[in-house]
């Protein structure tokens, strides 16, 4: 069985996180069952409101309060109209993603819908009980170009839309585009890799589609990542957002008592794209924070993986700290190196943040001059990282340091 965190080892959270961890925890949970003693002198309702909003756990705070009497009314007419604004949203949300479906299968556009709506659908919730701001979409990199065309057909557009002199460049080395509608700016991403291609995790997007399954949202099937593919992109996605987010480890802690997952599948996958130690992590803190019931088989065998307190602990730390994560900054690199364990994807991982061009959706460059994408890249490397001293700076101690 994995070991519990050490309590000596914990961060100290405030009374305003700790209600959060209550709101987010297993019903029925130790965490769960603490809700209620959490309330009294002190609170701070500005922060509450503040942390509940970068978490995404507005739908969750507001359900946990709504009959309490002894909430202030300021505190609580606030909470009630963020919780109606983010109703609205995922409907809209839920609404402009099955326009989208339809116009993608009347042109007969392979896609797959994950997270946003669909992955509500997956965890047998409300749409409107999650809290997220854009909707994804995956296909495969061969249907880009139609996929572009069919989203401005809908009244798409994108700053960052590639032209067709760049797009098998920028296709190769990228992951996703972002789109816009006239009222909602960054509304949908289409991708067709689930990471950007430096943080060495190669999901194969053919084999995604090979395994997928339908899910209905408001009504339409739409077709959707496989149970078992799914947990390891959440998984990947809460370690790429260093785990700042409290919604990340719900979402995952949701699925597990949600779905039937077959666990045999899910240490497979994980064993091929490396990332057994990030699976661990996600499952400890699943448990651990929000009261999962982990499979005893489950946790044992991604037991060798364990990673060390110290990991845990400044993971714990990010989280409540409830800020943004620069994910350019030299501490964040340090820390995806050390979710790896295997020291070829440490390498592929430092290799291509140095090398792989991140800067063809931004910058235009005729054919000729397609060279110079290296060059903007070093520049914008040297930096940031002052003078691209990025190994000797980020260091490669123990895999578990």
């Amino acid at each position: 069985m994995l070991p519990a965190i050490a309590p000596t080892r914990l961060p100290h959270f405030s009374r305003e996180f700790e209600i959060l961890l209550a709101c987010a925890a297993r019903e029925g949970s130790r965490r769960a069952n603490s809700f209620a003693g959490l309330f009294g002198e002190g609170a701070d309702w500005d922060l509450l409101l503040r942390i509940a909003e970068h978490h995404r756990l507005i739908p969750q705070l507001y359900r946990a309060v709504h009959s309490l009497s002894c909430l202030p009314e300021p505190f609580f007419t606030t909470l009630r109209r963020r919780y109606a604004d983010n109703a609205r949203q995922t409907l809209r949300l839920s609404r402009d993603l099955v326009q989208v479906a339809r116009k993608f299968e009347s042109r007969q556009i392979s896609f797959l819908a994950y997270k946003g709506p669909t992955l509500a659908a997956a965890l047998h919730w409300e749409v409107t009980e999650r809290q997220f701001a854009d909707i994804d979409v995956l296909v495969p990199a061969s249907l880009v170009e139609d996929a572009q065309a069919a989203l401005a057909e809908l009244g798409y557009t994108s700053k960052s839309l590639i032209h067709a002199i760049r797009e098998k460049s920028y296709i190769r080395s990228g992951y996703e585009l972002a789109f816009d509608l006239p009222d909602a700016p960054n509304v949908l991403e289409l991708k067709w890799n689930i990471l950007p291609r430096f943080y060495a995790v190669h999901f194969d997007v053919a084999e995604l589609f090979a395994r997928s399954a339908v899910i209905s949202v408001g009504g339409h099937p739409l077709p959707t990542l496989s149970v078992e593919d799914l947990f390891l992109v959440l998984c990947v996605h809460a370690a790429k957002h260093s785990w700042s987010e409290l919604s990340l480890v719900r979402d995952v802690a949701q699925l597990i008592s949600a779905q039937p997952l077959h666990w045999d599948v899910v240490r497979e996958q994980a064993s091929r794209l490396g990332i057994q130690r990030i699976v661990c992590i996600n499952l400890t803190l699943a448990r651990d924070l929000l009261g999962a019931e982990i499979p005893a088989p489950t946790q044992k065998e991604f037991e060798m993986e364990q990673p060390s307190a110290d990991v845990l602990f400044r993971i714990l730390s990010v989280a409540s700290a409830s800020q943004q994560v620069n994910t350019e900054s030299i501490s964040y690199f340090r820390s995806i190196l050390r979710l790896r364990e295997r020291w070829r994807d440490r390498g592929r991982f430092l290799w291509r943040l140095i090398f792989s061009s991140s800067t063809r959706q931004t910058v235009a460059l005729p054919p000729w001059l397609s060279p110079l994408y290296f060059l903007i890249r070093m520049y914008r490397l040297a930096g940031r990282l002052k003078n691209l001293a990025l190994i000797r700076a980020i260091g490669i101690g123990h895999p578990n340091g």
